[in-house]
């Protein structure tokens, strides 16, 4: 015996599927709702479902099918406002469950840990690292759970511990020791290398050279040698690994050379094979990844994750000033596991850059 199912939004459009394709004479074996609870017709919306066959021969058929569709709306009708009621009670659970689970993560988590951990979401840090120091706090002995600025405080430790800072540039006398800063583009290399440069230069004294190897960008080696020419350093322009060899030899008497790289996308492999090749010749004692503060969290690991295979021994955090939370850079140092040597928050050159230090890094942070 043949027999089929047939679904529409209507029962009267389902068994006018039933007439157009077995016939009038077609029987009615069985009709049900699907979707019936209240929740999967708010999601999936009301449809109907027809059994049939045209080999069964029962008082049943499609020619009397509004009497039969009366019927079952009669019946339906009643079904229906059971499953309404039943479907509100679901519904009406389910707030209470919510609400109980609500009221028992206020009665694990004291007000101030709540409150402190929705300042560690606006300030950026991601909710991952932003609930694991919640639950070291939670962990301390010895804290008055209503003592805010205790909890304040000792979180900021926490950052502060977890924070690592690399210190300020070396300058060796007479040793040529280059230095090289590489990052993105756009994130402020060019003017960052022309504030060390002139800090080393005119308040410590020091003898200090610039490489640049920014060939793609002539506005960039324009701008470097216009600082160059106002503080009276020696400049090298260098495109190819020769004149990197010769750029060395004329500066390994100077205290610090500072060297300027093109900025580089992280997901252009090529050109970052390039940058690691160029820097393979000038063999820097450090080097330096750039980073904009405005970046997100997930875009500096990206990126501190890429230029990590050019060998990168620290951070420069750039454009402090222009960013409206600063918890990224948590995530970035966690991630990277590379400790911060300098910071800075504006344009003005030698000013707007300063050493990292914890403790500043973990004011910035909470911030």
């Amino acid at each position: 015996m043949e027999i089929k199912t047939f679904r529409a939004k209507t029962m009267q459009q389902a068994l006018n599927l039933v007439r157009q394709e077995m016939g009038p004479e077609a029987t009615v074996l069985h009709t049900r709702e699907l979707n019936g609870n209240l929740i999967g017709r708010m999601l999936r919306g009301r449809q109907f479902e027809i059994a049939a066959s045209s080999e069964v021969r029962v008082p049943a058929r499609i020619e009397h099918s509004s009497s039969l569709e009366s019927d079952y709306t009669s019946q339906y009708r009643d079904d229906f406002q059971q499953q309404q009621d039943d479907g509100l009670q679901e519904l009406h659970a389910l707030a209470e469950q919510l609400q109980q689970g609500a009221q028992h993560s206020e009665q694990l988590l004291p007000e101030t840990l709540f409150d402190l951990y929705t300042d560690l979401i606006e300030s950026d840090i991601e909710e991952a690292i932003a609930q694991e120091l919640i639950e070291r706090l939670r962990l301390e002995p010895g804290l008055n759970p209503h003592d805010t600025p205790a909890f304040r405080t000792t979180l900021s430790r926490i950052i502060e511990d977890e924070l690592l800072v690399a210190g300020p540039i070396t300058a060796s006398a007479g040793q040529g020791r280059i230095v090289a800063l590489v990052g993105p583009t756009g994130v402020g290399k060019t003017t960052t290398i022309a504030k060390l440069a002139a800090n080393y230069r005119l308040r410590e004294n020091k003898r200090v050279g610039l490489i640049t190897v920014d060939t793609y960008r002539i506005a960039a080696v324009e701008q470097l040698r216009t600082y160059a020419e106002i503080i009276d350093l020696p400049m090298e322009v260098v495109s190819t690994p020769r004149e990197m060899r010769e750029a060395k030899a004329r500066m390994s008497d100077l205290d610090l050379v500072l060297m300027d790289t093109a900025g580089r996308s992280p997901r252009d492999e090529v050109r970052i094979q390039e940058l690691k090749s160029m820097l393979a010749e000038a063999a820097p004692e450090e080097v330096h990844l750039v980073l904009s503060a405005v970046a997100g969290a997930r875009s500096l690991a990206t990126t501190a994750e890429r230029f990590a295979t050019v060998g990168t021994t620290a951070l420069i955090v750039t454009k402090l000033d222009e960013a409206t939370a600063l918890g990224n850079l948590l995530s970035v140092t966690r991630s990277s596991e590379l400790p911060v040597s300098y910071l800075t928050d504006g344009q003005n050159v030698p000013d707007d850059i300063q050493i990292a230090h914890s403790r500043t890094l973990a004011e910035l942070v909470l911030s």
